[in-house]
């Protein structure tokens, strides 16, 4: 059996995924988002952490509990093992649906992104299209979810969205057609969640709007923390100055109904 983790339980979880650089796990041990599963509420050995589509493992993959973890998933997730042995046992549980990519992290050093070089990055946006920050006619404005499910779905609403996290639309003809926000949050900073209408590609709208969110965090010292899933997403990191850290296995598992 597995018993969801009050923020008490989470505090003891951190030695468990002290390994993993990765702000999502920040989200869910701080108590902002998301939530933890363990095996044991006083001493636990397995945890498991889900802040929206994306699910976490950590401790031992080996207990009978590991399994129902790994069974314990959101209708589509990002699954990410911390060892061989729990990408083994993802594998043998979702192995008709787990489809195997790489994702691509970068050092979180604030050094790294250059207040100047930033600003120097958001030039005017093409004829037509206005920046906005996102407030609540916005957030709930049907086109912004059309560009990316993910903008402010990891919320308990749109007020918690705004009271919480952060973000930029790009609006054209009254419908947003790029976002850049908070698509996860953390003590330190936001985990940043871009996406691009596919009609209004190759405009460098998704360029901008980043860099106007990285500067509005900078602007609230705030770490504007960057994961990519695809080489696009690491050239574009490469263009605010973020480092390269290395690519990572994760899952894509979808289950069926």
């Amino acid at each position: 059996m597995i018993y969801e983790a009050d923020r008490q339980v989470k505090n003891k979880l951190n030695p468990m995924f002290e390994s993993m650089d990765d702000t999502i796990i920040f989200s869910c041990l701080q108590g902002h988002l998301g939530t933890a599963w363990v095996d044991d509420l006083e001493n636990p050995s397995v945890a498991q952490i889900i802040v929206g589509i994306f699910v976490i493992y950590a401790g031992d993959p080996h207990t009978k509990e590991a399994e129902e973890m790994v069974r314990n998933l959101p209708e589509f997730a990002l699954v990410i093992g911390e060892t061989d042995e729990w990408k083994q046992l993802i594998e043998t549980v979702h192995q008709d649906s787990a489809e195997k990519f790489q994702r691509y992290r970068f050092e979180k050093n604030p050094d790294h992104l250059d207040r100047t070089h930033i600003q120097n990055i958001i030039s005017p946006l093409p004829e037509g299209y206005e920046m906005k920050k996102i407030d609540k006619a916005i957030a709930n404005e049907p086109s912004l979810h059309k560009v990316s499910e993910d903008f402010i779905s990891q919320f308990d609403s749109v007020e918690d969205f705004l009271a919480r996290g952060t973000g930029f639309a790009v609006v054209k003809d009254g419908k947003v057609v790029c976002g850049a926000t908070s698509y996860s949050i953390y003590d330190e900073g936001i985990e940043i969640e871009v996406a691009t209408h596919p009609d209004h590609r190759g405009k460098g709208l998704a360029t901008i709007t980043s860099a106007t969110l990285i500067e509005d965090c900078l602007d609230k010292g705030l770490y504007p923390s960057w994961d990519a899933a695809n080489e696009t997403s690491v050239h574009m990191a490469k263009k605010f100055g973020y480092k390269f850290k290395e690519s990572y296995d994760t899952y894509c598992i979808e289950r069926s109904s």
